[in-house]
């Protein structure tokens, strides 16, 4: 596909967000001209719709190419010659990172909008890959291609790194593989990176909106940054709080403590959904796996544990029960089911329980 027609199609068009393309950004001449100049002034993208309706936000252009410069600059240091992405462009993190990086690198990108199908035909080299959750169950299923690449760059967002995260990154061996999360919203854009299992460190253009006194607490967490959104007709915030919790380490730096739409009191005590799915999926063998919390009489708030079993696999609930019996899950509730209702960058809808 010729860049400008894809971007004058705009992120949310059928051939740009559902189909598989190809972009030679390599073969453009001035690529600040050509995207500036066929962007419109304002873009308009919508949350994923995890917590409901999506809802639409808007940015100027200016702030989307100044936000696609910062995540290029996390790639750069290994010079990618080619990019794949796996991010569909209709959100802003595939927007950001397999459209407009792309271009500011001056690299050739490939969009592979589904689970199944195949990589890029040309192998070698240095490529980066804007990653989502499942994306490395695709790489572990491609073995010769990741085996090919020279290095793989790895831009992961949008949720927790799953289980598979390790074990492909562990058999692409130490100095071929790198990965870099990014930890944003798409209301305030990108907040913080990082490598490894360390803390999260805010961007170049975000602080903390308040005064930080690090310590062992809580808080939730609001950020103040040039890139935050704003609904259509509203006038533009200087600040956005977010609905995540995060206990400050100092000025710049933070631990996630999880979303406030996926914490659960049970018994009194705390419970962070996410971790605890990902726990119970590097323990259970099935082809997905969902926590959700649900009104209960006595403690207030209980767990049911929603299983999607392999096709054959002969799973039953108690088989499930005691896989996850030593995760503190043996009193949840049990359920067997077809399918679990995620949007396509992979996070769970909410459901009424």
């Amino acid at each position: 596909m010729p860049a400008a027609e894809l971007l004058s199609a705009g992120f949310e068009a059928a051939d740009v967000a559902e189909h598989p393309w190809v972009v030679r950004w390599d073969a453009v001449g001035d690529v600040e001209d050509l995207v500036l100049s066929h962007l419109p002034d304002t873009v308009d993208l919508r949350t994923s719709g995890t917590t409901g309706q999506p809802t639409t936000w808007r940015r100027t252009r200016e702030q989307l190419w100044r936000e696609a410069h910062l995540l290029a600059g996390l790639l750069r240091p290994d010079a990618p010659r080619a990019l794949v992405t796996f991010a569909p462009p209709r959100h802003l993190y595939g927007a950001l990172a397999g459209v407009l990086v792309p271009a500011i690198l001056g690299v050739p990108a490939w969009h592979r909008p589904r689970y199944f199908g195949a990589m890029p035909d040309e192998r070698g080299g240095a490529w980066a890959v804007t990653a989502l959750p499942w994306t490395f169950s695709i790489l572990g299923r491609h073995r010769e291609w990741v085996a090919a690449a020279e290095r793989i760059t790895i831009l992961h967002s949008t949720a927790m790194l799953p289980p598979s995260a390790a074990e492909t990154l562990g058999e692409m061996g130490a100095g071929r593989a790198r990965l870099v999360e990014v930890f944003g919203s798409t209301e305030a854009g990108g907040i913080a990176r990082r490598e490894g299992d360390g803390p999260w460190e805010l961007l170049p253009d975000v602080t903390f909106a308040g005064p930080v006194t690090p310590g062992e607490y809580e808080v939730s967490l609001e950020i103040r940054s040039p890139r935050i959104a704003t609904r259509p007709g509203e006038p533009p915030r200087e600040s956005w709080r977010t609905d995540d919790f995060v206990r400050p380490l100092d000025e710049r730096r933070f631990v996630f403590a999880g979303r406030r739409g996926r914490l659960a009191k049970v018994n009194g005590r705390r419970v962070p959904l996410d971790e605890l799915e990902h726990a119970a999926l590097a323990v259970l063998d099935c082809a997905d796996l969902a926590i959700q919390p649900v009104s209960a009489e006595l403690s207030g708030e209980a767990l049911t544990l929603l299983v999607v079993a392999h096709p054959g696999s002969g799973l039953t609930e108690a088989g499930v029960r005691a896989a996850v019996s030593r995760l503190g899950l043996g009193s949840c509730g049990i359920r067997l089911v077809g399918h679990i209702d995620r949007t396509e960058t992979g996070k769970l809808r909410r459901v009424g329980g």
